[in-house]
């Protein structure tokens, strides 16, 4: 189309970002589907067959970086070369996106086990939140089911939408959907779980330097979400975790906007993790935390996509003149 030649390069990527979501979201309503799911079998099937604890540290270790780039560089070899003989252009890269994006109805989701909570029905809550967890969600009370709910949700919705959409933008397409496909290997090869420790190191390695700037602006707008409500002491509190590889800075700033406590002990594949805990002196989380989660997640993600749009508005009529 003529007229999305004549857009800025920028104007023209937040263009396709903003449909793309709106198509992802209106599928994601009314089909739960999710399009890397061969890819997941794959990456399980293949852990299984390589990975060998028995193996040295090392040896498992450099197993996992060789699996990571055996799978993922000939699949971005492909998909590079393959892009020179797609016409619409656009449509390559809305396709791109597309499979790069995770699911924008967790909110829906969460709504749902936060409904069956205040029903006292643990079990439909524990059945809905499972294929959503690495931990396990059996022996979780009310409590705990709240506390994953809400680090599910903030997790998965900047790990497969908001560092999807950085990515898409500054970088492109490819480079999305690259990402995404590494982070379906660090799910797959989680070093939570005793056999992947050292098997999943650069998987993680990778997708924690990825993230890492794209966690601190949407942490950085959850903190502006709570001006006058003690952001700058939520600021004190947690700027002790910037410059962390992990993702505690991120849930810091969330448990304390929200003020309750979040992480702290999991189980996954029977052993107990003592991960940190972050607002000790906060409430346990309710089911009401859940939907207060949710609105921030939302608020988050809704203002980014405001000064993105605004900002290649003011782009495009910069370069236009």
């Amino acid at each position: 189309m003529k007229v999305l030649t004549e857009l800025a390069p920028f104007t023209y990527h937040v263009l396709i970002l903003m449909v793309v979501l709106i198509i992802k979201s209106l599928v994601s309503h009314f089909i739960a589907h999710e399009p890397l799911r061969f890819f997941q079998f794959y990456c399980l099937q293949l852990g299984n067959k390589v990975n060998n604890s028995k193996n040295g540290t090392q040896h498992q270790t450099i197993a996992g970086l060789l699996a990571l780039l055996v799978t993922l560089v000939p699949i971005v070899i492909i998909l590079w070369l393959f892009a020179d003989f797609i016409a619409v252009d656009y449509l390559w890269q809305g396709l791109l996106l597309y499979l790069a994006l995770g699911s924008l109805n967790l909110g829906q989701v969460n709504i749902g086990i936060a409904q069956a909570l205040v029903a006292k029905k643990n079990y439909l809550a524990k059945q809905t939140l499972k294929p959503l967890l690495l931990r396990e969600t059996d022996q979780l009370s009310s409590v705990g089911l709240s506390k994953a709910a809400i680090e599910m949700h903030l997790l998965r919705s900047l790990q497969q939408i908001y560092v999807v959409s950085f990515l898409f933008i500054i970088v492109g397409p490819l480079a999305a959907l690259s990402y995404r496909l590494m982070l379906e290997m660090h799910y797959c090869w989680n070093t939570k779980l005793g056999r992947y420790k050292h098997f999943g190191f650069y998987s993680q390695l990778f997708i924690q330097l990825i993230q890492w700037l794209p966690s601190r602006l949407m942490a950085l707008l959850i903190l502006l979400s709570t001006v006058g409500q003690g952001s700058l002491l939520f600021w004190r509190l947690t700027r002790g975790h910037l410059f962390k590889l992990n993702n505690n800075f991120f849930i810091a700033v969330h448990a304390f906007s929200l003020t309750v406590r979040l992480g702290g002990v999991a189980m996954y594949q029977g052993e107990k993790l003592r991960k940190a805990a972050f607002n000790d002196l906060g409430k346990q989380p309710e089911p009401r935390d859940i939907i207060n989660a949710s609105r921030k997640v939302n608020f988050t993600i809704y203002s980014s996509l405001f000064l993105l749009v605004l900002s290649a508005l003011c782009w495009q009529l910069v370069t236009s003149s």
